[in-house]
């Protein structure tokens, strides 16, 4: 915790992490590899689509992961169209959906759900398989292009739990196929989660980003940079490897008011980003 803050405290004035805008802060230049950061809309569960959106732009953010709350799975063509021009109208890019579980072996069910994401306008799945609905996936990922992340999340997680469980499944798959690290799971889940990023390479499409103040704590989630999770050497790591996904929020605390604690969180990370940069 000392050498983060000592880090924040070089990297970064108090002006330029309160309130400097997105572009700045965030992509110093136009190169592939820097990191790109997102909300999961599962941070704003119990907001409403109009107030989710109207939240996301208060903590200047362009990029969106939607959970099903702000697009419901049985809404219309014609409506999850209509909710994706509502996000985009407001200068806000769909990167992702999810976290989708496909949990039955039937191939109309899983139909539905990219046909959802095509409506949607969702480039990728944070999908829940297992191990005998993942290599079904493989053919409609084929067929509209869609990608799917498999997201881990930790020991409670029979199928899997960390990063690596899903990877060894995935070798000769599509390489739209990859995984979603949520770090907070994977530190709870026991693999080390630095191990997980370069473990899955070209293949880690998607991150789920949050703090905890226990490693391996479920119940100790608080704001990014205060807790003990390695955020700097995480963010190095993404640069090195060049990823080129997103690293999204996704704040599961205060769910009645989480917008000052994903500020601060969206602070931190900038911070660090402007460090890095500078």
């Amino acid at each position: 915790m000392t050498n983060r803050r000592n880090f924040l405290a070089q990297s970064a004035t108090a002006g330029v992490v309160a309130s400097a805008p997105l572009a700045a802060a965030q992509a110093p230049s136009a190169a592939s590899h820097e990191i790109k950061l997102g909300v999961a809309s599962y941070s704003l569960r119990e907001f409403g689509r109009n107030l989710a959106i109207k939240s996301i732009k208060q903590l200047n953010v362009t990029n969106v992961n939607i959970k099903e709350f702000h697009l419901p799975y049985n809404l219309k063509p014609e409506e999850l169209e209509k909710g994706r021009k509502q996000f985009e109208a407001a200068g806000l890019k769909i990167v992702g959906g999810g976290t989708v579980t496909f949990s039955k072996e039937d191939d109309a069910d899983i139909r539905s759900y990219f046909e959802y994401s095509k409506h949607a306008g969702i480039p990728l799945m944070v999908s829940a398989p297992n191990a005998r609905t993942l290599p079904m996936l493989e053919k409609f990922v084929k067929e509209y292009d869609i990608k799917i992340a498999v997201h881990n999340h930790g020991p409670e997680d029979k199928n899997f739990p960390g990063a690596a469980d899903a990877l060894k499944l995935m070798k000769n798959m599509d390489p739209r196929i990859g995984v979603c690290v949520d770090i907070g799971h994977q530190s709870r889940s026991g693999q080390p989660i630095l191990e997980a990023l370069e473990m899955a390479g070209p293949r880690l499409l998607d991150m789920h980003v949050k703090d905890l103040k226990n490693a391996t704590g479920k119940d100790s989630q608080c704001e990014v940079g205060d807790g003990v999770l390695p955020i700097v050497a995480i963010f190095k790591l993404l640069k090195k490897m060049k990823y080129n996904g997103y690293v999204n929020l996704e704040y599961e605390i205060n769910a009645d008011n989480p917008v000052a604690g994903m500020a601060k969180s969206f602070a931190y990370m900038r911070g660090v980003l402007a460090g890095l940069a500078g």
